[in-house]
């Protein structure tokens, strides 16, 4: 559902439930009134709406709620341009989580256009403000999977500043060496000294770089973790989850590619299937260009039918994230060995994306397999030989997937 202020919410609901008068115009009203015609499918007299509670001096709250609303409208008429600058604005003016992006279904056609990615990388990087919790965030997780990068750092820092001064006291030795004389230096091992702090700066600072240039690949995968935790699945039941629900309950292996290539190698999983089912493996076939399929239009913005309660994402509180014994237990009941797309779109930009961080040339065909945690474990070209990956994958109640969890 689109981002509303539940006080707005409260205070101009009226006995009826209908939306305030026109004659009682204020932010906080159109707001509610927009949101009114944004869930009956007006998207067009929603985005007038949101557009004139913009012009009649918000408070912060309301101006971010308006703009965030506007955007999912430009979202649904297919407008990334339009809804990328009213979310830009709301990041950097009026403290937007770009978690809150992740998470909405009514962003899903957003999520699968390049505006999406051009406004996730500013976030990453947290230029002009722009999702700078959500980089904050990101620098958390990286931290935890790199503990000791801070003090590396540090250390690169120290010595290089202990290598400069040495080698400020060494130059004018130096100068004294080579111009000679009864109290000169030795010219070799003054020399040698200067050449080894000089050698020592230019290592520290070319590894100091290298750690920052790691830094910046592992927050790119991070996100694209997070973005892949975000995409839906339906499964066999017919219900709507997101892949972050199904953490530590499956390890699902993408497949993507030609129709006919996908289909064969889920031909083939079959024969293993037992096996694979005792590793947790859930196949997820993404067929290229399947997401060009037009799809029917809907009337409503309602949650998708049978969709389970989404988790917080990055830049919410973490502790969210566990559901309780009883939800994962029936969601689990629910799992079979096969679960379908939902936005085709998404799952195809962010396997091209991936084929891109890992040097493969995007739409070959592709399998990747997820760990239970919901992280990469490794990918390849073509379709998966499933012999080998019942060999590889532990069993589910093996000691080795506990660790992966």
């Amino acid at each position: 559902m689109p981002l509303q202020d539940t006080n707005l919410e409260d205070s101009l609901a009226t006995p009826g439930g209908l939306p305030p008068k026109a004659n009682t115009q204020t932010a906080e009203s159109c707001v509610s009134l927009g949101l009114s015609l944004f869930s009956k499918g007006r998207v067009k007299d929603a985005l007038v709406q949101f557009e004139i509670a913009l012009d009649l001096d918000p408070t912060p709250r309301e101006a971010q709620a308006a703009l965030y609303n506007k955007a999912c409208c430009h979202a649904y008429l297919r407008e990334g341009k339009k809804a990328a600058d009213c979310l830009r604005t709301a990041l950097a003016e009026y403290n937007l989580k770009f978690g809150t992006i992740l998470n909405d279904p009514d962003l899903a056609s957003f999520r699968a256009l390049p505006e999406f990615k051009e406004l996730q990388e500013e976030a990453r990087l947290g230029g002009e403000d722009i999702g700078y919790g959500f980089r904050r965030d990101l620098k958390l997780i990286s931290e935890v999977q790199a503990p000791f990068r801070g003090v590396r750092r540090f250390f690169y820092i120290a010595f290089s500043a202990a290598a400069g001064i040495s080698l400020l006291f060494t130059i004018p030795r130096l100068f004294r060496a080579i111009k000679g004389g009864g109290d000169a230096p030795d010219l070799w091992e003054t020399a040698g000294n200067a050449a080894i702090n000089l050698g020592g700066i230019i290592v520290l600072v070319a590894l100091f770089l290298w750690d920052n240039k790691k830094e910046e690949e592992q927050l790119a995968q991070i996100t694209r973790d997070e973005t892949l935790s975000r995409l839906p699945l339906r499964l066999s039941t017919n219900r709507v989850v997101e892949l972050v629900q199904l953490r530590d309950t499956v390890r699902p292996v993408i497949l993507a590619g030609e129709k006919e290539i996908v289909s064969l190698a889920m031909q083939k999983a079959e024969r293993f299937r037992t096996e694979l089912l005792r590793r947790g493996v859930l196949l997820v076939p993404v067929i290229w260009g399947e997401s060009r399929v037009p799809e029917v239009e809907k009337k409503g913005f309602g949650a998708r039918q049978k969709a389970a309660v989404s988790l917080p994402s990055i830049g919410e509180d973490f502790e969210k994230r566990t559901q309780s014994v009883i939800a994962k237990s029936k969601l689990k009941a629910e799992i079979r060995f096969r679960a379908e797309v939902v936005s085709p779109a998404e799952w195809e930009r962010w396997i091209r994306d991936q084929q891109k961080s890992e040097g493969v040339t995007p739409g070959e065909d592709v399998y990747i397999i997820l760990r239970l945690d919901g992280r990469v474990r490794r990918s390849g070209k073509g379709m998966p030989d499933w012999l080998q990956i019942v060999n590889e994958l532990p069993p589910m109640e093996a000691f080795l997937s506990k660790l992966e969890r």
